[in-house]
């Protein structure tokens, strides 16, 4: 503010801006930003989506499920959908990201999953994969990984990294002699993410494995429940679902369901086909609590578990409705869930009565 435009002020306006100043001053002395409930602004409100429901920046998920889960497969179909800016089974495209791939085991097939998912006629999103080892024990690689998004950022512009994997993160621990049963290790491991999360604003997926108990989730401490946002446990043998096992803001159950297939790829030197299994496209068939099973898209998989979490009570129209949209469903056309609605009761998989719908277990 200049002198002239002090001179124009009465008292009791040079107090109020004295008061502000002393306050910034004694903000400043503290040792750390903070802002009053008054200062809030609308990031306090809303969430960065990059997937809504599942994908949001300055958070963490983790995925996690017993070696020939297809846990890397989903992760690798996930990261295409982020990148190409696409709806990704039933959860809403909010916006095109980069992706850093950090690849710790099995590079060269996360290669293969990467360019086999991808249609080759489209020009290559903007994922990048880092096959060097990543010490997350250790401080300094906080720099490495804030320093590869930036120059992967200046190589895909127009677009910003807005996610990042880390596969697996047991990998990422030992990599430092770091135990993943330390409550200490992991704390160490997640301080550094945080730091990561807090300097670019990405999204951080980590994939890891299920102990001997599948029950009991990811391998290692149980500490990384509470360092994550998402918790998502895949199971299943011919048909995976994957289902969100602990979550802070979105309702516990199954996300989506899939299953595997082969892609060939081309040849090798000797004339013998390059082939990869990868997340099927295909609509998967799931249980209508009977007998019998039917096809369902995945925006329809997504509509019913919905109405299936809410158990016996059931959902009003509202209700049903407002979940589904909190899910990224029927955001570009409300008739879209007129759809999904009538798709659902045609197949005998729902019912309305009284007011309320349920899935239909007769």
């Amino acid at each position: 503010m200049s002198i002239a435009d002090v001179d124009g002020l009465d008292n009791a306006a040079l107090d109020r801006i004295a008061l502000r100043r002393d306050q910034q001053h004694e903000r400043n002395r503290a040792g750390f930003r903070y802002e009053l409930m008054s200062e809030f602004g609308l990031h306090a409100l809303r969430k960065n989506w990059i997937l809504k429901g599942i994908i949001a920046k300055g958070e963490t998920t983790a995925w996690v499920g017993k070696p020939g889960s297809l846990k890397s497969a989903l992760m690798a179909d996930l990261c295409l959908a982020v990148a190409g800016g696409k709806d990704w089974r039933g959860n809403r495209s909010k916006a095109a990201c980069g992706v850093v791939y950090f690849a710790l085991e099995r590079v060269d097939l996360v290669r293969r999953r990467l360019r086999a998912g991808w249609p080759p006629a489209e020009s290559d999103p903007p994922v990048a994969v880092v096959p060097e080892t990543m010490n997350l024990m250790d401080v300094r690689t906080v720099g490495k990984v804030i320093a590869i998004i930036k120059d992967v950022n200046e190589r895909i512009q127009p677009h910003q990294v807005g996610l990042i994997v880390i596969d697996t993160f047991a990998k990422a621990i030992a990599a430092g002699g770091g135990d993943e049963n330390s409550a200490k290790d992991q704390g160490v491991c997640f301080a550094n993410l945080a730091r990561i999360k807090n300097a670019t604003g990405v999204h951080v997926a980590i994939v890891g494995h299920t102990g001997k108990d599948e029950a009991r989730g990811m391998r290692g401490s149980n500490a990384s429940y509470g360092d994550v946002d998402v918790m998502v446990e895949i199971s299943g043998e011919q048909v995976k679902t994957a289902t969100v096992t602990k979550a802070n803001d979105r309702p516990e159950g199954p996300l989506l369901s899939f299953r595997s297939e082969t892609i060939e790829l081309g040849v090798d030197e000797d004339g013998d086909p390059v082939t990869v299994n990868i997340v099927s496209q295909e609509a998967v068939e799931t249980g209508s609590g009977g007998s019998n099973s039917v096809r369902l898209t995945p925006n329809q998989q997504t509509f019913y578990r919905i109405l299936y979490d809410a158990g016996d009570q059931g959902l009003t129209l509202e209700q049903w409705n407002e979940q589904a949209r909190q899910a990224g469903l029927g955001e570009r056309r409300r008739a879209d869930l007129l759809d999904l609605r009538k798709a659902l009761r045609d197949k005998q998989l729902v019912r309305e009565s009284g007011g309320r719908w349920r899935v239909d277990h007769a």
